[in-house]
């Protein structure tokens, strides 16, 4: 069995369908969990097709659920300072982040847009295939986040304009340093739902047009032709004016470089017409 014939029988034998992500980052993640339980890739096909939970455990696996707070800040800082006051004038702002995983750059734009003065008119989906990562992401609880440089990431968007400190990262977050842990504030869970949701699947979990797409570090594990889909959707979701914003490693090719416009890291929507209501 190769790992392509094994991902059919995935997809054969669950709701999965892994078979246009990138080869490498899935053979990579296949090999780990071959290592990880010991078996040959024919043993693997054989405890999918048996075993219900042992199938999310492999979905689990090949996911990727690697995320940060305000990650790349420069990318959080364009947004705070020249992309998001746009939106003042609305008098609602839908956000898909799709891809969310554990939800630390949903609360990072959520930060944004409170201290903006606009979080009583967002309204933010975010949707990940993986109902591990989600239950993370609904608890707001992080642990091993200071080692990792958050407050400094959070310093360097909202701090680092040679000025004395104006926001302090504790009005958003509980912290316990003893156990490198930081904990969500309740202020910042109110206006966010949390929805299971395969990006590959064409149904999506909600009516709404979006005024902003936020998909970063995700299109990278597709193939060209799973992006071209993907991307499209996110363009039939967003309104006339709405924007998209991928990963640094990210960007758009072919037929959707006339369909957006690039500012800084944002791509914002044009040439078409939607009625927003």
């Amino acid at each position: 069995m190769t790992y392509k014939e094994y991902l059919q029988v995935l997809k054969e034998h669950s709701p999965y369908d892994f078979s246009e992500y990138s080869d490498n980052s899935i053979f990579r993640r296949i090999q780990k969990v071959m290592r990880d339980h010991q078996i040959s890739l024919e043993e693997l096909g054989a405890r999918t097709q048996e075993n219900r939970l042992f199938v999310e455990e492999v979905v689990e696996a090949i996911t990727v659920n690697t995320t940060e707070l305000f990650r790349d800040p420069d990318v959080w800082r364009f947004l705070y300072e020249k992309h998001l006051p746009n939106y003042r004038n609305n008098s609602f702002i839908n956000v898909w982040h799709a891809g969310c995983s554990t939800g630390q750059e949903v609360y990072s734009l959520l930060i944004l847009f409170n201290e903006l003065g606009l979080s009583d008119k967002v309204r933010v989906f975010a949707t990940d295939i993986s109902q591990k990562a989600l239950d993370i992401a609904k608890k707001g609880v992080y642990k091993h986040q200071l080692d990792r440089g958050c407050v400094e990431n959070f310093d360097k968007v909202f701090n680092d304009n040679g000025k004395q400190q104006t926001i302090a990262f504790s009005k958003y977050f509980e912290v316990d340093e003893k156990k490198d842990e930081i904990r969500v504030k309740p202020i910042l869970r109110n206006n966010v739902k949390f929805i299971r949701h395969d990006l590959v699947k064409k149904e999506l979990p909600f009516y709404n047009k979006m005024d902003l797409v936020f998909c970063r570090n995700v299109l990278i594990y597709f193939n060209i032709k799973l992006q071209t889909r993907i991307v499209q959707r996110f363009f039939d979701s967003l309104y006339a004016n709405g924007s998209l914003v991928l990963g640094a490693h990210e960007g758009l090719s072919g037929f959707f470089k006339t369909k957006f416009e690039k500012q800084g890291p944002v791509y914002k929507k044009s040439n078409v017409f939607h009625f927003r209501y």
